[in-house]
């Protein structure tokens, strides 16, 4: 099965890339938000945060991190940034290798964020769900 971003990775297909190392590669979306929106991924094959190991994780997070800090400072529109991570279908993920999106906003742009804001749980079904949580947590990682 042939995945997008591994060919990317591998030189096999063509990008805008701004950043690689090892770990990593950062490259221009195609589909962009706004000029400036890059995708940072962790070069190895990941589906998703629960097959991605900790190292790598901190690694693409700190590139993402930094990468804002580069659109501010590169001449793109740039008034904020936003980074988003979708994983799973259900999350609007597409390309099933992890990536991260950094994308430059600024006043009156296109992008909208859209839910139903007016859902507010009860106290107690927001600690029923923070125990689940805690104890998913302790199993996993002791």
């Amino acid at each position: 099965m042939s995945c997008t971003f591994c060919d990317i990775a591998a030189g096999n297909s063509p990008a805008s890339i701004f950043y690689e190392d090892e770990v990593a590669l950062g490259f221009l979306s195609i589909e962009p938000i706004n000029l400036g929106h890059v995708l940072v991924i962790p070069k190895r094959h990941t589906v998703s945060l629960s097959d991605l190991n900790e190292a790598t994780g901190r690694h693409i997070w700190t590139i993402a991190q930094r990468t804002g800090n580069v659109l501010r400072r590169s001449g793109v529109r740039c008034e904020g940034i936003n980074i988003f991570l979708a994983d799973g279908a259900a999350a609007f993920q597409e390309v099933f290798h992890l990536h991260i999106h950094v994308f430059p906003r600024y006043a009156g742009d296109s992008f909208t964020l859209d839910a139903d804001w007016t859902l507010k749980p009860r106290r107690s079904e927001l600690d029923r769900i923070a125990e689940q949580m805690r104890s998913a947590y302790r199993n996993l990682h002791g």
